[in-house]
């Protein structure tokens, strides 16, 4: 991916609009949250040596809030944690910070759906032997949703009113209205837990290259030894972990760089990781690969990652200097619909999904945003024309709207020509996307220019030509979110999430994409309480993005990634929701 963002494990998962527990259905007795773990059995401390692991797109911050990469925020979970993790069926699941998950049955999840009570773990120890409260949660609420900080979780914070600590073992969090997924904050990737003294100096604008965000001082498993970004991660075990018999490993290496191809090798032939993430691979080399590997095992299925493309509705141009990217700019040629409904025509997703992802071994063809859970899958986008690769159609469109052909073969009017700056990851799979989609946006008249970024740099918050800066016309990468989809569909599209100078680039709407009608549908789903409906205004939000061409899906991708992992690896448990890391402390051998 490999934006900040996690995978759902396929329609056969009981997750149908999140909280279909008391949630959705505001009678008592209705289900309650796992609390039960996937731990591997007990064994000793320390006694698995090194645990290696292999990212080919390098961490380069260690600090959830600010990142803006998958890499990153896996790099960072071997350190810090939620309150609670997102299990592989959707649910919180109680292996960070909280004792049991609060529901309506035991008191925790107010019966109208305004506020949540946690309960934390007693004893808990940061790496450094200092004791863990609530108002380390406390502090890391104020840091997380203090706009001046710009975080890249700030999404989360939408509609968030308070959190308080009730005692030094007890949070409460309370939202402004009654929010029917009331574990928006503080479950799972987007809510990691701060050291209230190590970030005191680095809140508001400070937040900004705060030294600690290379070596967090952390709650879990393992704490943070060197650190050299872009390259390695070296952690060590940390000796005041709450569970004495965890982790099993003595240390881990998290090396990155390299290619996803040489990823796989690693794992699958020469077996010198127990770990190879996101092996992006084209299927034809993946597949025999995995098949006749004695060392490893391939992890697939599919989820709600999706493949994208992005359209900039913001001027790119550098000759606006400081207005550059803006979200008050207007792209010269795609605030011009017609233009963005040509290109989709001519966006051809069955030669990708069927050359490339192996037809369904890692990927298949989709036109919806948000293809999970099932229920918000919608069927409405299979009859439309932007949906259907079109060669013909899109050559038509442009005529009728007034984009001449020049003698060059390239479209123009009013002075402005359609001329594409095309970026993506540095990946064989996706620069061989790149040329199919050069291929054929030229057939109808799109002159392309392809820029490959290496991931470390695009998936980096500090870049300018990181994807969060989007200083091209068009981008693309996986993204997804949490089992309830309203805040992924929040940052990835409301106007108040645009990426701008003013929150560091670190808001989600790269795309500075706005539509009030959108916008007060992702406001509905904040207070609607009836799954059925939800549902409904999920698909709306999804139609409104594919009909008005603001983002072109590609590509449902198989989650997790897929990755590589050894076969003497016990206890690894993908969530589809979460980081990959979640349950390391239950790794072993």
């Amino acid at each position: 991916m490999e934006k900040s963002g996690y995978w759902r494990r396929g329609a056969t998962l009981a997750v149908t609009a999140i909280m279909a527990l008391a949630a959705c259905n505001p009678t008592p007795g209705g289900t309650t949250p796992s609390a039960s773990t996937s731990a591997a059995p007990a064994a000793q401390r320390g006694a698995g040596g090194v645990l290696n692991i292999l990212y080919w797109q390098a961490p380069t911050i260690l600090n959830p809030h600010q990142a803006t990469g998958t890499k990153d925020n896996d790099a960072s979970r071997l350190v810090l944690e939620p309150l609670a993790s997102w299990d592989k069926n959707g649910q919180p699941l109680a292996n960070g910070l909280a004792s049991e998950i609060p529901s309506v049955a035991n008191g925790g999840v107010a019966k109208d759906f305004t506020s949540v009570t946690w309960k934390l773990r007693t004893g808990v120890k940061w790496s450094d032997g200092t004791p863990f409260s609530a108002d380390d949660v406390v502090a890391s609420y104020t840091y997380q949703c203090d706009e001046k900080s710009a975080t890249s979780t700030f999404d989360v914070c939408d509609g968030v009113k308070s959190v308080t600590a009730k005692d030094p073992n007890t949070v409460v969090v309370t939202y402004a209205a009654s929010q029917p997924f009331y574990f928006q904050w503080g479950v799972g990737f987007n809510s990691p837990i701060l050291q209230k003294a190590q970030y005191a100096n680095c809140l508001g604008a400070k937040a900004k290259d705060c030294p600690a965000d290379l070596k967090p001082i952390g709650t879990g498993p393992y704490k943070v030894n060197t650190f050299k970004p872009g390259d390695t991660v070296q952690y060590d075990l940390n000796e005041n972990f709450r569970d004495p018999n965890k982790p099993f490993f003595k240390s881990v290496n998290f090396k990155g760089g390299g290619d996803a191809a040489s990823a796989a090798r690693a794992v699958f032939q020469t077996g010198d990781v127990d770990y190879g993430w996101n092996l992006q691979v084209e299927a034809s080399v993946l597949k025999p690969m995995a098949a006749n590997s004695t060392l490893a095992r391939l992890l697939t299925a599919y989820g709600s990652s999706v493949e994208r493309l992005l359209l900039n509705f913001a001027n790119p141009d550098p000759a606006l200097g400081d207005k550059r990217g803006e979200p008050d700019t207007k792209h010269p040629f795609f605030s011009d619909i017609h233009v963005r409904r040509a290109l989709a025509m001519a966006t051809d997703r069955g030669s990708v999904a069927t050359q490339l992802y192996g037809d369904g071994l890692a990927g298949k063809a989709t036109c919806n945003l948000l293809t999970a859970p099932e229920p918000m899958n919608s069927k409405n986008t299979d009859s439309l024309d932007v949906c259907k690769f079109d060669l013909a159609a899109a050559n038509k469109e442009l005529d009728d709207a007034g984009w001449a052909k020049g003698s060059d073969g390239i479209r123009a009017k009013g002075g402005v020509k359609l001329k594409i700056l095309y970026q993506t990851t540095v990946n064989s799979v996706r620069q061989s996307t790149q040329a199919i989609m050069k291929a054929n946006w030229e057939k109808v008249g799109f002159s392309v220019e392809l820029k490959s970024v290496p991931a470390a740099t695009f998936f980096t918050n500090t870049s300018p030509d990181g994807a969060n800066h989007f200083w091209a016309d068009v981008e693309m990468f996986t993204n997804s979110g949490d089992p309830d989809p309203t805040s992924y569909l929040s940052s990835t599209a409301s106007c108040k999430q645009a990426a701008g100078k003013a929150n560091n680039w670190n808001f989600g709407n790269y795309m500075r994409y706005c539509n009030a009608d959108y916008d007060k549908i992702i406001d509905q789903l904040r207070t609607e309480t009836d799954s059925a409906k939800r549902n409904q205004l999920a698909i709306q939000a999804n139609d409104i993005l594919t009909k008005d061409v603001a983002v072109i899906p590609l590509i449902t991708r198989v989650a997790p990634t897929p990755d590589g992992v050894s076969k003497a690896l016990k206890g690894v448990d993908p969530s589809p929701w979460d980081s990959a890391m979640y349950n390391i402390a239950d790794w072993s051998k």
